[in-house]
């Protein structure tokens, strides 16, 4: 397809091409008849002149062609003296050849500027399109600094607008990469120290229990106690790992419903029943009765679990931990709060990042629950935010948007 500037381009060309033919024309057709008429003036005149006894109406007979002139309009000019080489007659061929001449120069000048307008057109198109093979040479280079600032409708332009965008999402698509690797990387040297420890101090007690053949019962049952303690650290630690695998592959299938939120409410309070009641922990409770969400039930109860865990953990005994659900017309919020000892102000900004543990950080926090509480709501395009104030305590909020 053209542009539409090219098309109206060209519409103006045909219709100036056909004004210009019309009133070249006309003022050839004027200056005929005008010429034509003085010819028949003078004819008239000169009739009159030398033959005087010639009636109106035989002229009028002889100019209107009527079928009863007898003789032969030839032999009747020469025979009042009028021959075909004639002044005016010549004078009729002359204005022929003119008119002749000039539209043939019209449709000449149109054709040449209608040709060089399509040359210049082409020309144009090659060199756009040489461009725009430049244009995913240097892509195919990975140099994605690249912008189209032309704004046209043509089709070239179009095309070379798609591969803007195109070349936008491989650089977004350059930079994730990138960043995963160094994510990648960072993980792996995290999870290489988190593993490195318990293991250490596994290999150490197992290594006393092998070579201390007279070691006290009790101290062999608080070493056993021990390793099965930290072989379920590093459980938690691989399986944890494994959902954020999945969850940053987008290799999860969220199988979504409507979820009553007092009954997903209940059930992650029961998670913690145990470690609550341990700490005396008093659970304030406020849910709106027509409280709904869509998610998918398990994945949100093990984020919604996580954050209220961290709560638990850094609540003090016999203090309370404030959960409210409230309904509005463009979202749903649930908003766990606690009464614990805050966060640092530093911390605050690095709170839902991987592995990273704040001055408060209990000694068997990985800094992975809230990591992973985060990239579960987030993958299911919900969000979460959390605010704290230094010996006051600290507050998260869920939202997802209807």
């Amino acid at each position: 397809m053209m542009k539409k500037s090219s098309i109206i381009i060209w519409v103006i060309c045909i219709i100036l091409g056909i004004l210009s033919v019309g009133f070249a024309t006309n003022y050839e057709y004027n200056k005929y008849k005008n010429e034509y008429n003085e010819m028949v003036y003078g004819l008239i005149g000169r009739i009159k002149e030398k033959y005087p006894d010639v009636t109106d109406e035989e002229i009028a007979s002889l100019l209107n062609g009527e079928e009863n002139v007898e003789e032969d309009v030839k032999d009747l000019l020469e025979k009042y003296g009028i021959q075909e080489n004639d002044t005016a007659i010549l004078n009729l061929e002359s204005i022929y050849t003119e008119s002749i001449i000039l539209n043939c120069s019209i449709i000449a000048i149109l054709a040449i500027l209608m040709i060089t307008f399509f040359l210049i057109y082409k020309y144009k198109k090659k060199r756009e399109l040489g461009n725009i093979t430049k244009y995913i040479q240097q892509i195919n280079n990975k140099n994605y600094e690249l912008k189209i600032k032309e704004n046209t409708e043509d089709e070239l332009t179009n095309l070379r607008n798609e591969l803007y965008k195109i070349t936008l999402m491989l650089k977004e698509q350059a930079e994730n990469s990138e960043k995963d690797k160094r994510n990648l990387a960072t993980s792996l040297s995290d999870i290489s120290h988190q593993i490195k420890t318990p293991l250490t101090s596994m290999t150490i007690m197992l290594d006393e229990i092998k070579d201390n053949t007279n070691m006290d019962e009790s101290t062999k049952q608080k070493f056993l106690f021990e390793i099965s303690r930290q072989v379920e650290k590093i459980n938690f630690l691989t399986i944890s790992l494994l959902k954020l695998s999945k969850l940053d592959a987008e290799a999860v299938k969220f199988n979504k419903q409507k979820i009553k939120m007092d009954d997903i409410v209940n059930n992650m309070i029961e998670n913690l029943e145990i470690p609550i009641e341990i700490k005396k922990q008093n659970i304030v409770k406020s849910i709106d009765g027509e409280c709904y969400i869509i998610a998918d039930y398990n994945w949100t109860l093990e984020a919604i679990t996580n954050i209220l865990k961290n709560c638990v953990e850094h609540t003090m005994e016999e203090k309370n931990i404030y959960i409210k659900a409230k309904n509005t017309n463009m979202y749903t919020e649930l908003e766990i709060r606690d009464e614990g000892e805050g966060i640092e102000e530093e911390d605050l900004k690095h709170i839902f990042e991987r592995f990273y543990k704040g001055k408060n950080s209990g000694e068997n926090s990985f800094g992975i629950g809230l990591a992973l509480a985060k990239a579960i709501l987030e993958n299911q395009k919900a969000s979460i935010n959390c605010y704290s104030v230094k010996g006051e305590g600290t507050t998260f909020k869920i939202r997802w948007m209807k």
